[in-house]
């Protein structure tokens, strides 16, 4: 019998290793910088132990943000710019991964996967792109073996696909990730990330993963930042020092608010695609707001952001002691998480910090931990949700 080559030689030993390093990355919709995080695993599934053990995000220049906005939720946009990004972010995050162990002090030999959930460009549902011969669809670029070579490390990527090729939307993939590491028998559980797009997962008190719910559940971050890059010159409101010094147009707000996708069937998935400022502008032209102030204009979306949200917990999640643990880049949005507080007053409102779990960190720990599972995991039924691992697997050599 023929022998295996050295790579799945190398990936066989390294699946059966009791513990694994492994780097999860996440660049978000936000474009505000490539989170690196360095975890330690042990064991897979249920049974997974886990360890943060380093943690640095490295923020984008203006100049690479602008070479990704040009193809960055555009319905049309260059393929030959979408074709050289993909080759030059993989090549660009594996020098920011080098640049991390360095600092570490850590040799790239040392790691045994690279987890890179990519740079989304355009996710397109089903529900969203309306078009009867086609099924739901995403695209994330930043190549996996671009990373792998560079890095000299197994690099595992875009696992978004196998999650639609199995019947999902290819988001949020928080779900397998929340469940492992935030589920606690007898506490009702949400674990609400907000980033760009707010998602959450719900994690029943009695364990019953059929119950399990992760889903899109609007913007996030991503109409504030866009009305501050737009308007004001900055890339977020840090402080919430625009939003706290506006006042919500609540003509506006409730124009908003109407949308088909807000009574979409659970779980959903959504993206910059739907909610930019063109969905602002429309909004306006309805409620005839187009002479807002703009500084109550991020008032008015900063409010947007804290009513969905709410509205959507209190729809869903009417549930005597729940807890809700926030993070992502809203989580340090003063007006945003004020909003949630007053709206919420029955729920117990906290940091995933309080999980263990660094809330800035949370989404590049989550792909590490995919990473590992298709290492070494199975299939997990949680929900509706495809039993799959996700993940392809590029080698340095």
């Amino acid at each position: 019998m023929p022998a295996l080559n050295k790579n799945l030689q190398k990936l066989f030993t390294t699946a059966q290793k009791e513990t694994k390093l492994g780097i999860g990355l996440m660049s978000g919709t936000s474009l505000d910088g490539l989170d690196i995080a360095l975890c330690k695993f042990k064991g897979n599934g249920t049974d997974t132990g886990f360890e943060l053990l380093q943690f640095i995000t490295i923020p984008y220049d203006n100049r690479f943000k602008k070479e990704v906005q040009q193809v960055f939720a555009q319905r049309q946009a260059d393929l030959e710019k979408v074709a050289l990004l993909n080759a030059y972010i993989g090549s660009f995050h594996a020098e920011l991964i080098l640049q991390a162990l360095d600092k570490w002090n850590i040799k790239p030999a040392e790691v045994d996967f690279i987890a890179s959930h990519g740079q989304t460009i355009y996710h397109a549902p089903k529900h969203q792109h309306k078009q009867p011969d086609y099924d739901n669809a995403t695209l994330q670029i930043g190549d996996g073996d671009h990373i792998a070579v560079k890095t000299g490390i197994l690099t595992i990527s875009d696992f978004r696909q196998k999650h639609i090729a199995a019947g999902g939307e290819g988001a949020p993939l928080a779900l397998y990730g929340d469940v492992l590491l935030g589920s606690k028998a007898g506490e009702e559980r949400i674990l609400l990330n907000i980033g760009g797009i707010a998602n959450l997962t719900y994690l029943p008190a009695d364990g019953d993963t059929s119950k399990v719910l992760c889903t899109d559940i609007g913007p996030g971050n991503t109409l504030i930042d866009a009305a501050c890059r737009q308007y004001f010159n900055k890339p977020y409101d840090e402080d919430s020092a625009i939003a706290n010094a506006g006042k919500v147009d609540e003509t506006l707000l409730e124009d908003l608010l109407h949308h088909p996708f807000f009574n979409e069937t659970l779980p959903k998935t959504t993206g910059p695609e739907l909610f930019n400022l063109e969905y602002v502008a429309n909004a306006q032209q309805t409620s005839r707001s187009f002479n807002i102030n703009k500084t109550d204009l991020v008032a008015t979306l900063s409010a947007f952001t804290g009513r969905t949200i709410s509205n959507f917990i209190k729809t869903h999640f009417n549930i005597p002691g729940l807890k809700i643990f926030v993070s992502g880049g809203g989580a340090r949005n003063p007006y945003v998480m004020n909003y949630l507080t007053t709206a919420l007053p029955n729920a117990e409102i906290a940091n995933t910090r309080d999980l263990g779990i660094d809330p800035d960190a949370k989404e590049a720990i989550l792909f590490a931990l995919l990473g590992n599972e298709a290492l070494c995991g199975k299939p997990i039924a949680i929900g509706n949700n495809p039993a799959v691992l996700m993940g392809k697997f590029s080698f340095a050599s």
